[in-house]
């Protein structure tokens, strides 16, 4: 079972690599004194993330055949994550997803992106149905293409099997010019799933923000630029500003989830029903 731990190990490790006062010079230098977990995380993810893995993932998890759940209570399931042993954070999911959510209505953004921040990390619920951590978190990039060397840790996709699948080591593998990143397979993760459960309710922005969140390769460090269309360059400034909420917005002081739980319940209502397929 995944633990918050771990989880947290990930968010941490994301936060610190695209710091934007990081030196250019101390990029690499990070990768490789990156804690040992964190290797063996990106390692078993790159040799495992295949094109036909995602796709058969999004295929399982797409028709939202789980059940339904409301957006509070999922908040509320996803809380089994947190291990209460671990030294390390004793904040619950709820919590941290109000760092993010918080810190957008601080900064008086419209109310969709507060209800972006609040539930954008749900899709981690794919660890309590049995998924392994490396098809559930860390960032994510096209399969079915060459790999960009702005992935994280690019030399562990030599394991890969789609390394000797010669359609797929090319710039544009299976894709076109400018096919648009809607017609692009990512690898698998809580970001996709997310989306096939919430886009029906909230705005293209928001569907973004939570599609692409963890594609650090794409709107952190500019790569895949020539599969993009009209929209998804329309989109890009929206999840460049959703990015820094959702990475440096951890603070000391613990949210007070009984004293927001009322604001966060009239929020949810706004968008969504009361129950919703996951």
């Amino acid at each position: 079972m995944a633990t918050q731990g771990n989880l947290d190990q990930w968010d941490d490790f994301v936060g610190a690599r695209y710091n934007p006062n990081r030196k250019t010079e101390d990029f690499r230098k990070f990768d490789e004194s990156a804690p040992a977990g964190v290797r063996e995380f990106y390692r078993e993810n790159h040799a495992r993330q295949t094109r036909e893995f995602a796709r058969e993932k999004r295929r399982q998890y797409a028709v939202l055949g789980k059940g339904e759940m409301g957006i509070w209570e999922t908040c509320e399931y996803l809380n089994t994550l947190v291990d209460e042993s671990d030294p390390d954070t004793d904040l619950s999911q709820i919590q941290h997803l109000m760092q993010t959510s918080e810190a957008i209505r601080r900064d008086g953004h419209p109310r969709w992106m507060i209800m972006t921040g609040f539930l954008h990390d749900l899709g981690k619920v794919l660890c309590l149905y049995g998924e392994p951590q490396w098809a559930v978190v860390g960032d994510t990039f096209p399969v079915g293409c060459a790999w960009s060397d702005k992935i994280v840790f690019p030399d562990f996709f030599d394991a890969n099997p789609d390394r000797q699948v010669p359609s797929y080591q090319t710039r544009l593998g299976v894709y076109a010019e400018g096919c648009g990143l809607t017609n692009v397979d990512l690898s698998w993760g809580h970001d996709e799933y997310l989306y096939h459960v919430v886009k029906d309710y909230l705005p293209l922005e928001a569907q973004y923000m939570i599609r692409y969140h963890s594609f650090y390769p794409w709107h952190r460090e500019g790569a895949y630029q020539y599969l993009m269309d009209d929209q998804d360059r329309a989109m890009l400034p929206w999840v460049c500003k959703f990015n820094p909420y959702d990475l440096y917005s951890k603070s000391a002081a613990a949210p007070d989830v009984a004293e927001l739980r009322p604001y966060y319940e009239e929020l949810i209502a706004e968008f969504f029903p009361a129950r919703i397929a996951w």
